[in-house]
């Protein structure tokens, strides 16, 4: 089984857990930005948690900055220049890994294969193949 999602906006990475002297929390953006993802997957996917070996393909669209110029701006869109910006690809995958777990499969320990990938678009987005590797 194969699935693919689209969220628009801008890429986020996860956010590290804030401590407190009465608490750890996790931070509201990072909170919001997985219940988008989980949302978008759900609204176009209903079936159960995949429960073999996973893999995942992120491609992270980031918007291009308006001070770019537009030389600059068709070679982004061109890929010829790539984000090499924040987030970290890592902390991308993370939190759309964690928004998906027991949704898109019962647990991100699944996940035999990964590539998470960043480009410039003029549509921020991340877009999210799930396949399911036998």
């Amino acid at each position: 089984m194969k699935t693919e999602t689209i969220v628009y906006g801008e890429p986020m990475g996860k956010q590290r857990p804030r401590v407190t002297r009465f608490s750890t929390y996790t931070p509201a953006k990072t909170v919001n930005f997985e219940t988008l993802v989980k949302l978008q997957y759900q609204n176009k996917h209903h079936h159960a948690p995949l429960v073999g070996m996973v893999g995942i393909y992120i491609k992270a669209c980031f918007s291009i900055p308006k001070s770019t110029s537009k030389k600059k701006h068709k070679l982004m869109l061109e890929n010829i220049i790539r984000p090499t910006k924040k987030p970290d690809a890592d902390n991308i995958a993370k939190i759309v890994c964690d928004a998906l777990n027991g949704i898109a499969f019962l647990d991100d320990k699944q996940i035999v294969d990964a590539r998470i990938t960043k480009w410039y678009s003029d549509t921020p987005r991340i877009e999210i193949i799930i396949q399911e590797i036998e």
